[in-house]
């Protein structure tokens, strides 16, 4: 009969042999290259509306709202989450994973109605992100108010 270190090391071997050898460098490759790819995107919309007068905070809203609505789009096309499995975390930069995180689930239970379907699901996973991103500016804010009471009364 075998022993428990047996039985571990003979599982060990056999899931060593059913999983696949993850290719790191490849992946650490493809995300950055994609990643620079849609900074890059970012900065010629930027550089773009730079150019043609606005200021630099119109600038960066424009690209904001600029690569939101075109990784939505993306999502909607089901070519973001081909994107997703080239590049991996190199395509969820926050802005355009975000979107992503919000329209694939909405797209996913668009079949159960627009209110308990595309409306309940839609933050399923953006949620805790924007719940708990929120709290923790709340506090900072609380704490910041506390220890700046000077700020506050002049």
């Amino acid at each position: 009969m075998n022993s428990p270190i047996d039985t571990k090391k003979d599982y060990q071997e056999y899931v060593n042999q059913k999983s696949p050898n993850s290719p790191i460098w490849k992946n650490c490759l493809n995300a950055f290259w994609v990643g620079g790819l849609i900074c890059s995107i970012g900065q010629i919309i930027f550089s773009f509306c730079m150019y043609r007068g606005l200021d630099e905070t119109a600038s960066s809203t424009v690209v904001s709202i600029l690569l939101i609505a075109l990784s939505a789009f993306l999502t909607g096309l089901n070519i973001f989450n081909k994107i997703g499995k080239i590049a991996g975390a190199g395509s969820l930069i926050p802005i355009t994973g975000f979107a992503n995180s919000i329209v694939a689930p909405a797209m996913e239970y668009k079949s159960e109605g627009y209110v308990m379907g595309v409306g309940a699901k839609m933050f399923t996973v953006a949620g805790p992100v924007l719940v708990y991103g929120i709290s923790t500016a709340i506090v900072v804010g609380l704490v910041y108010l506390i220890f700046n009471t000077q700020a506050v009364l002049v």
